[in-house]
């Protein structure tokens, strides 16, 4: 998974990885199949012709991205820029299905423990020299390397051997069936010629990216602006857009104001923004807005390292003090729905058989006196002399994070618990903060992964400096559960197994689930190619054009 600020559109990472959000969803994670995205009537436009090539689209993201690399990177910001750069054996289609990107064929034999690839030839890297099989053989060893610093080895980990059988060829073998074992060969393809030499912490190449996608940096403006250019060699033809510009705008309020100016063509909405703001006449021929609930949930995460909340009775008595609901109504206006786990609701996996912890302050003083806190000055529950007093850290720019841990300050209050919130830039909120675990409690989402497997989140061993376990959640019974999940092949089979393991987070309350919102993107009705589908509204970016007659931006002469 990866830190979710915006979700990458072409590889879906979200259906890959979990992916740490900053801010609220921008439309390309993958909606629930069953929940049709929308836009108003009023925003469809007649027969523009044939697609022609042209122009440029300009969004915004919360913060820059850190590495261009992609197995370095956990943050979605490096994630959306660098899934245009580079292509993958595989990738996920408008459904959610696995189908060949890189790959022109694959087989799935032995009871998936053998998997057998062939290549497209003729697939260029952006200096020319031609994507091979060596190259995906490169990117397993240095996923494989100890000293390669990722959060996403474990799938890599897997593979029992890695074989080269020709230019264009190469089987996986594995020593029991692996439930991700396609799903691994959906990540990106990394240069052997370029980066087989490099110091991975010190190469040019994680701010001058070689790739082989539809897209290739042009201009990278630290904390300004990401600058792509359409990589006319592409192997699956030219991408209509001619660039696509992201602006660093660390503040959501701000990005609104740079939409209403035409300075931005598509950006996520908050509710206040979908419902309130962008309605009436001129917004309608403007722009298409869509909404549909998200691949994504926030969470407040507790550190488990501190004493504070080392005792399950405590997280339990918090999660009885917060109120989900208030804040779903208050802070979304109801566009997202409170949740109870890691998963999307309404999806197979989730577990609908949990009861939440009821909004219940008594029970909550109650279950915090059991654990030893009483009242002492001020009604501020004390323990052996100490204060109940934390600060809540969430990323600048993110109202709804903000608002979010306002409504938990004051509800925490109300039973004893003293709480501060502080802010901290996207970029140093991740770096600082989260992968060092320099935090008492942390506001923040991740996107929701396909395929239920949450080892690299939730796993012990994953509980290290950098990984994603960052809160230090260690439990061997949810342990033995995702090691037997990732190996189990059947659907039926694997429910019971992720149902059991939503039922041990629930009762230990690493995290206090909150809600997943809904996705809310809004974007310039001039663009033209956009079909809504279970993936979301992206899936298909290299399609999306303008008419000549609406065209403001050209590449030609450069």
């Amino acid at each position: 998974m990866v830190p979710k600020k915006t979700i990458p559109r072409l590889v879906l990472v979200a259906a890959l990885l979990a992916v740490l959000a900053g801010c609220g969803d921008d439309g390309r994670s993958a909606p629930e199949s069953r929940d049709a995205a929308s836009a108003p009537a009023a925003s469809a436009s007649p027969d523009p012709g044939p697609p022609v090539t042209g122009d440029r689209i300009i969004e915004a993201m919360l913060g820059d991205a850190t590495n261009l690399i992609p197995p370095l990177s956990s943050d979605s910001a490096s994630h959306e820029v660098a899934d245009l750069i580079y292509v993958a054996p595989l990738r996920y289609d408008k459904d959610i299905t696995l189908e060949c990107w890189a790959a022109e064929s694959y087989e799935v034999l032995e009871d998936g423990k053998l998997l057998r690839f062939r290549l497209k030839p003729g697939i260029r890297w952006f200096d020319g020299v031609e994507l091979t099989a060596e190259d995906v053989e490169f990117t397993y060893r240095l996923m494989i390397d100890p000293k390669t610093p990722t959060a996403y080895a474990e799938d890599f980990k897997a593979v029992s051997s890695f074989t080269v059988t020709g230019k264009y060829t190469f089987e996986v073998r594995y020593d029991e069936p692996f439930a991700r074992a396609l799903v691994t060969w959906a990540h990106s393809i990394l240069p052997k010629h370029a980066l087989k030499d490099q110091d991975l912490m010190n190469t040019k190449y994680s701010r001058e990216p070689l790739g082989a996608g539809p897209y290739k940096l042009a201009v990278w403006e630290p904390g300004r602006r990401i600058v792509l250019d359409v990589n006319r060699d592409y192997f699956e033809g030219r991408a209509f857009l001619d660039q696509v510009v992201y602006r660093i705008i660390p503040d959501l309020s701000t990005m609104f104001l740079e939409l209403k100016a035409k300075n931005l063509d598509m950006m996520g909405l908050t509710p206040q923004q979908y419902l309130r703001q962008t309605t009436g006449p001129s917004w309608d021929r403007d722009y298409r807005k869509y909404q549909y609930l998200s691949f994504g949930y926030t969470f407040l995460g507790y550190n488990l390292r501190n004493p504070l909340f080392a005792d399950v009775r405590v997280r339990r008595a918090l999660a009885h003090a917060i109120d989900k609901r208030e804040i779903v109504k208050g802070v979304l206006l109801g566009l997202g729905v409170p949740t109870v786990g890691p998963y999307k609701p309404g999806t197979w996996i989730y577990n609908e058989s949990i009861t939440d912890y009821a909004f219940d302050p008594e029970k909550a003083k109650a279950l915090f006196a059991e654990a030893g806190w009483t009242p002492g000055a001020k009604g501020v529950l004390t323990k052996d002399g100490k204060p109940f007093a934390f600060t809540i850290l969430t990323n600048q720019g993110n109202d709804q994070r903000i608002k979010t841990a306002t409504i938990i300050q004051q509800r925490l209050k109300d039973v004893g618990i003293e709480v501060a919130i502080r802010t901290v830039e996207w970029a140093a909120f991740i770096k600082e903060f989260v992968d060092t675990g320099n935090f008492e409690a942390i506001i923040m989402g991740w996107s929701i992964p396909q395929d239920p497997d949450g080892f690299d989140v939730w796993h012990s061993s994953r509980a290290v400096p950098g990984g994603l376990n960052f809160v230090g959640f260690r439990n061997a019974a949810a342990d033995a559960l995702l090691e037997k999940g990732r190996h189990t092949l059947d659907q039926a089979e694997r429910k019971k197994i992720y149902d059991a393991f939503q039922e041990i987070l629930h009762q230990e309350q690493p995290y206090c689930f909150l809600y997943a919102p809904y996705a809310l993107p809004i974007l310039s009705a001039r663009f033209q190619g956009i079909e809504p589908a279970p993936a979301g509204i992206a899936y298909n970016f290299t399609e999306w054009w303008v008419p000549k007659n609406l065209q403001t931006f050209s590449l030609t002469g450069k």
